[in-house]
């Protein structure tokens, strides 16, 4: 260790910083000059500089002459230098040197530093060193400029704080009475302070050439790391010793510096704040920089860079602690919005600023008030939340909303029992009851929190990745569980009661059960749970049944059995599609096996589906009798049942009801007669859809009888038939429906059925035939491939009208992707692609990321007839465009250059390897040659082929080719036979392709209308080159 430098002792780390200093400090005291040259070594080391600065150098040379000889001999080829490069040894290294520096300081704070000399020495160089064109030199000797000023604040705080002490020891001293003063210690006290005030002196004056020779032109620097390292030791001046650094003077810096177009210097200027505000004293000094650079921070919420927009929401709630008069109602709402942001930091930051604007604040009046209850102060808080939500008017997003408030106000949002008050009892004397859209919200919020509490992750759209409960987050999650069951199943038969004929809330309360802990109705809590909720006729009932211990399990039961009278009370009541899946899936998730209530569910479904099977069979019978015309009564209560089925089907198997065939015959009715109601066909072949895939599943499990394979066979593809039929119809919604319904049955039903070791299904394979396929293809071609202004979905409002744009897209994008994947899996031929790769150009911002991946997956199942189904749809374009513009092409025309621009793009999906797509790239100019020359021209025998043209299209795919399949030899040898032109495509293609369809007549043309564009502008003499 004796004969290394400090540089390479601090790079090491494996010293103490302590003994390297006190090391260095003893060298100093023996022989100044040596140890300074050290010290400067070290510095110059640091930046990267392999050379060193001698004794002579630094007896006889300037600063300036000393930095500029170090320059010259400064190595910039790799542009890596300590601070910069990566690895954990270099990390540790810039944690060690600004250790080092901060230590030299403090062990040097008594006496050395003031001897005029090392300081000055230190200081010069380092403000030589920010100031030069080598970044290594300018960012090390910034960073240790920095260093060394934030030492030396604490030394003058040090000093600060002892002189008040002393000044305090000299006030006691001098006022004591005159027999008890002590002279000698008076004189003390004054000679000390003077020596403090004198060092205090000298500590400013390094300071202020510091940050005068460094700071003041190294925060604007043009390396954003080197603005951060000022920014944030600026912060730590201005937290560390306030009385001299928290002043206009200096925070002007951090504000001007709050518009630098760098996010991580954004971020420090943050931080520096947060530092400041953190504490109430130093945050009441900064109302005038508070006001004069608040707008900017406010507008910092809406940084770009997440991470700076994060701080920005936190610096502002610590401005809102310091003072609630600073930021404006406009400020604040400015941040509100942010609760429904998609990034989740953002969102919770925002979400913390909120809860501190809105329910941190309590009022005299609140104090005393229950904790829980209608009237308690949650109750309040609740309202609060409501009345925001309502106000910011996305009801569609109370998930991202409770979000965004769980961090800091999980508390409140869990206090289900005053939700649940707030919804059932009655508002006392002189309280303002809730509005029918409040309690809407209400429900909506309540929901939100049990889902939040019981899944224990975000809302889709703000997770960050599947993350790991802990052990206590998972009790805490159990502990939900069993309070939202316990309250629940007493209260929410009665919320649905109240409640019956509302459909949003409905559908929001029903979702509630599938959160429940079921084993809760065989443990006998809930009678506790009763007298909590403050339920008048329950505790009152539960009272009067308390001695009657063996009683407990009929009164569970009978929660149970009200919860499901509710459930079909809510089904008998509605139409509403949301509804009545909501109470299908709410009587699936009760009917667990596994529990206990399994029987008693079960028997209640049963007898509401034997209800609604027999009324549809009743009423189908009335609907569909002969010499009759239904009347619009008949269609709807047909219609109404109908739903209910289909939606109850969606999550039951109805096999043992035998639907059917009833449906089957409802459907061909209506195709024969022409008049059946649009929606009445919709559920009507959604239900078939849930038949077959019940029956499906049955057949799968193997707990089927052998005809049953044959019948499913027959009934699916019969069904498959009848949907083609729809699927040539007239009504565009009905169309719509049989599409997607066939798209998801070829698929289920094709090779990929006997998947997995269920080779026992392949009778059930069925592949459509091209009819069918056509059929498809048609659809997706006049349904899919339309302009926004052609579709007839739209509305007059113009925000109405854009959501139904939008709207309109997105099923038409699930229609594509619905086709695409028969592609993908072999389903329908590859080259029926044709028609769909063709529209990649025209429809790129709709479509375009859907082809984009069809392609590829074409491609990765068959490289060849990927490429033939390529080259097919640029004949395709070709072919329509011959028709539209007639049989004299213009290549300079929209229409041709569409078609090249698409051939470049469909060369780029290839790739860079050329070897993998050697024999596709071979058989799509094998295609395009042959197309080129396949049909003559309508003008003659002596005229170029009508599709020649084609083969400048063909051009884009040359740079695929191998450098052996474009045989240029045999090209050269060719030329002698035919014109120049063949030779020049002979160079871009395999001439053999071209060899097989050119004629003696053909060769003897020598008119440039046989030349493609990029020959035609060569000069004559150049074109056979």
């Amino acid at each position: 260790m004796e004969n290394m430098t400090l540089f390479e002792v601090v790079k090491m780390g494996k010293s103490a910083t302590q003994s390297v200093v006190d090391d260095w400090i003893e060298a100093y005291k023996q022989d100044r000059d040596v140890a300074l040259l050290d010290l400067i070594n070290f510095f110059i080391q640091c930046s990267g500089c392999k050379g060193a600065v001698s004794g002579e150098m630094f007896r006889n040379m300037q600063n300036s002459e000393i930095i500029r000889k170090m320059t010259e001999e400064f190595d910039e080829d790799s542009g890596d230098y300590p601070l910069t490069m990566s690895g954990p040894q270099w990390k540790k290294f810039r944690i060690s040197f600004c250790d080092f520096i901060a230590v030299l300081v403090r062990q040097c704070q008594y006496s050395i530093i003031y001897d005029e000399y090392m300081m000055d020495t230190i200081i010069s160089l380092l403000t030589g060193l920010s100031d030069s064109q080598v970044r290594a030199f300018r960012h090390t000797s910034t960073l240790g400029a920095m260093k060394l000023m934030t030492a030396l604040v604490n030394v003058a705080l040090n000093l600060s704080i002892n002189m008040d002490n002393t000044q305090r020891q000299y006030e006691a001293e001098r006022n004591k009475v005159i027999a008890k003063r002590a002279n000698d210690r008076l004189e003390l006290l004054l000679q000390k302070r003077k020596e403090l005030q004198e060092n205090q002196d000298e500590i400013e004056n390094m300071m202020n050439a510091i940050f005068k020779g460094v700071f003041v032109h190294r925060y604007r620097d043009s390396i954003a790391e080197i603005r951060a390292i000022c920014i944030e030791e600026i912060g730590m001046w201005m937290k560390l010793y306030s009385d001299a650094f928290l002043n206009d003077s200096y925070l002007k810096y951090v504000g001007w510096t709050m518009h630098d177009k760098q996010g991580e210097v954004r971020l420090k200027c943050v931080s520096a704040l947060q530092g400041l505000f953190y504490s109430r004293e130093l945050g009441a000094r900064l109302e005038l920089f508070t006001s004069r650079f608040k707008d900017r921070i406010v507008s910092m919420t809406l940084d770009k860079e997440y991470d700076v927009a994060v701080q920005a929401i936190k610096l502002l709630t610590l401005v809102l602690q310091s003072s609630d008069e600073v930021l404006t109602a406009e400020d604040c709402e400015s941040v509100y919005h942010l609760v429904y942001s998609a990034h989740r930091p953002i969102a919770v930051s925002a979400g913390e600023f909120l809860f501190k604007k809105l329910f941190s604040h309590r009022g005299p009046e609140e104090e005393g008030l229950p904790r829980r209850g209608r009237q308690s102060l949650n109750g309040g808080l609740i309202k609060t939340t409501v009345f925001f939500f309502l106000e910011s008017e996305l009801h569609e997003h109370g998930a991202y909303l409770v979000d965004s408030l769980w961090e800091c106000g999980s508390e409140l949002l869990k206090d289900w029992e005053t939700m649940i008050s707030l919804l059932l009892d009655e508002p006392a004397a002189g309280e303002e009851a809730l509005t029918d859209g409040q309690e809407t919200a209400l429900v909506e919020i309540m929901l939100c929190a049990i889902r939040q509490a019981c899944e224990c992750h975000p809302p889709v759209g703000r997770s960050t990745g599947k993350r790991v409960l802990t052990a206590k987050e998972k009790k805490t999650q159990l502990d939900d569980r069993t309070r939202i069951t316990e309250m629940f199943a007493v209260a929410l038969p009665l919320l649905l009661a109240k409640y019956c004929v509302d459909i949003d809330k409905v559908t929001n309360l029903l979702q509630i059960p599938k959160y429940f802990d079921l084993d809760i109705y065989t443990t006998g809590r809930l009678e506790k749970v009763c007298q909590s909720l403050h339920l008048f006729l329950i505790v009152q009932f539960v009272n009067s049944m308390r001695h009657q211990v063996n009683m407990c399990f009929h009164i569970l039961m009978k929660h149970l059995d009200a919860l499901l009278r509710q459930i079909w009370e809510v089904q008998d009541k509605h139409t509403d599609i949301e509804v009545l899946e909501a109470c299908s899936t709410t009587y699936h998730y009760l009917s667990n096996e596994e529990f206990t209530i399994f029987n008693r569910v079960n028997i209640t479904r049963s007898q509401l589906l034997d209800e609604l099977v027999d009324k549809f069979n009743r009423l189908l019978e009335d609907f569909l009798q002969e010499g009759e015309e239904p009347d619009e009564d008949d269609a709807y209560q047909v219609l109404s049942t109908l739903k209910k089925i289909s939606a109850f089907h969606n999550a039951h198997d109805l096999s043992k009801w035998d639907l059917f065939t009833s449906i089957y015959r409802l459907l061909n009715t209506g195709l024969q007669n022409g008049d059946m109601p649009e929606q009445i066909v919709i559920h009507s072949l959604q239900c078939t859809h849930y038949i077959i895939l019940w029956h499906l599943a049955k057949v799968s499990d193997g707990g089927s009888i052998k005809g049953d394979m044959v019948t499913l066979r027959k009934q699916m593809r019969a069904f498959c038939l009848m949907c083609q039929r729809y699927l040539n119809g007239i009504n565009n919604a009905v169309k719509e429906q049989a599409f997607t319904i066939l798209c998801d049955l070829l698929l289920i039903f094709s090779h990929q059925i006997m998947s997995s070791g269920r080779e026992q299904l392949e009778p059930l394979v069925f592949m459509p035939d091209s009819s069918l396929q056509a059929d498809l293809l048609n659809f997706i071609l006049d349904q899919v491939f339309i302009d926004q202004d052609d579709d007839n979905n739209s509305t007059d409002g113009q925000q109405d009208d854009e959501a139904s744009k939008i709207e309109a897209l997105h099923k038409r994008r699930n229609l594509l992707a619905a086709y695409c994947k028969l592609i993908t899996f072999n389903v329908v031929e590859m080259n029926t692609g044709a028609d769909v790769f063709k529209q990649y150009m025209r429809y790129y911002n709709d479509y375009g990321d859907i082809i984009k991946e069809t392609m590829s997956k074409t491609r990765q199942i068959d490289k060849i007839q990927c490429a033939k189904t390529l080259v097919l749809s640029l004949q395709t374009l070709f072919n329509e465009m011959l028709s539209e513009l007639g049989f004299n092409v213009d290549r300079s025309t929209s229409a041709f250059c569409g078609i090249k621009e698409l051939a470049r793009r469909f060369s780029l999906t290839f790739g860079l390897d050329q070897v993998k797509t050697r024999e596709a790239i071979a058989m799509l100019h094998k295609d395009g040659i042959e197309f080129a020359f396949k049909e003559p021209s309508p003008q003659g025998p002596g005229s170029p082929p009508l599709n020649l043209s084609f083969l400048d299209v063909l051009s884009e795919f040359s740079s695929k080719l191998l450098r052996q399949d474009k045989r240029t030899h045999e090209a050269e040898e060719f030329s002698h036979k035919f014109m120049s032109v063949t030779v020049a495509f002979c160079h871009l293609y395999s001439h053999t392709y071209l060899e097989r369809f050119m004629t003696v007549q053909m060769a003897l043309q020598r008119e440039d209308c046989w030349l493609p564009s990029s020959l035609q502008e060569l000069p004559a003499g150049q074109r056979g080159r």
